[in-house]
């Protein structure tokens, strides 16, 4: 039996499952922090560009969840849920092709190629389905593909082969996402003001912060340089 969350009133405002919305704002303000300091370093590669626009993406996913999905959802029709919604998966996709480049130079050339390719039309697909359906399953599944599937498949290989510790990081993160995942299925909570969706956005700003010192370790390594921007 779910936790539920009771509203409060704020200067004569409602807010809906208000430790939801902060917890969710965490999430953000891990992301925003990441994605600023890495903007300030001077590395010019794909897997930086990736990284970055990763830490941007999810930190606006989980404030507009927050704000709209949680506090004030009360003022705004359910399709409102879909920018919080499909800029997550956008943020996943971006992960996922950070970690295919980064261990492109490790795998053979065809497989780096296909999971590109695949990193859109999967990306195209599972945005196209949710959309039409207005399902959060359909998040869920791509969160589980891009995580589980793609970022821990390829940081293992990278890891596996070099021991490197940007790779280790990442499966850790990884790892916190999960059982982020496990207590939001199973919706284990403690109390009304810290249920299932809080401490699942807890792990996950866990989960965040790993991500962020993973990158900081990768996106300086030889494997990131040969993809540059011009």
């Amino acid at each position: 039996m779910p936790y539920i969350q009771p509203s409060i009133e704020v200067l004569g405002l409602r807010v809906d499952e208000p430790v939801t919305m902060i917890t969710d704002l965490v999430v953000t303000a891990v992301c925003i922090y990441a994605f600023v300091r890495l903007s300030r370093i001077p590395v010019k590669n794909n897997v930086h560009f990736y990284l970055k626009y990763y830490f941007l993406s999810m930190g606006i996913a989980t404030a507009v969840g927050g704000i709209i999905g949680h506090g004030f959802f009360y003022l705004f029709a359910f399709a409102w849920k879909l920018p919080g919604w499909l800029t997550s998966m956008i943020s996943v996709a971006l992960l996922e092709r950070a970690v295919i480049l980064y261990a492109r130079k490790l795998i053979l050339p065809f497989l780096g190629k296909l999971f590109a390719w695949l990193n859109v039309i999967e990306l195209a697909t599972f945005v196209t389905i949710t959309f039409i359906t207005l399902n959060f399953f359909f998040v869920e599944v791509h969160a589980a593909y891009g995580l589980l599937i793609v970022t821990t498949g390829f940081s293992l290989i990278v890891f596996i082969k070099t021991r490197n510790k940007g790779s280790r990081t990442f499966l850790l993160a990884v790892a916190f996402s999960s059982l982020s995942a496990l207590v939001f299925m199973n919706e284990w909570g403690i109390s009304i003001w810290f249920n299932h969706f809080d401490i699942s956005h807890l792990l996950m700003a866990i989960s965040a912060w790993f991500f962020y010192k993973g990158s900081l370790l990768m996106i300086k390594d030889p494997l990131a340089m040969p993809e540059e921007r011009n």
